[in-house]
């Protein structure tokens, strides 16, 4: 087996919500959506539908966004858990406090930039349906 890429499809409530976030808080940007019916694929965001999946990148890292009703349906084991999660999703930038002073007034849950006992200079934040993003640097 070689593994070739890794990424992470969160349940989400609602897809507009979420994508607004990453969008203009994170700075990510949308590459595709899936309207409720299901029948084709989008570039944008349309305010006058809904939509069960997204997905978003920015510069090496794509995140997917399903919404809980098709995302319990597709993986079923996953029909008992609550959302959110026990994990963070750990990314390495550049430009740490640049970016933390950028967004610190649009994140209502969020940890302030230090040092970890590892070497890394990192924060996170809370996404609007519970995911703990951590963005880190190596420290000086």
């Amino acid at each position: 087996m070689k593994a070739n890429k890794l990424t992470p499809n969160l349940e989400v409530r609602d897809i507009k919500e979420v994508v607004q976030f990453y969008n203009t808080v994170l700075g990510f940007t949308l590459i595709m959506a899936v309207p409720d019916t299901q029948d084709g694929i989008e570039q944008s965001i349309d305010d006058g539908k809904q939509y069960v999946y997204a997905l978003m990148s920015k510069d090496h890292v794509e995140i997917m966004f399903q919404r809980t009703d098709t995302f319990k349906k597709d993986i079923v084991m996953l029909k008992d858990l609550t959302l959110g999660a026990s994990a963070t999703f750990y990314m390495e930038i550049e430009g740490l406090d640049e970016f933390y002073n950028e967004i610190k007034n649009k994140v209502s849950e969020k940890t302030e930039p230090k040092i970890a006992w590892y070497g890394m200079k990192e924060f996170y934040v809370k996404d609007p349906s519970g995911y703990v993003l951590g963005f880190a640097e190596k420290s000086e």
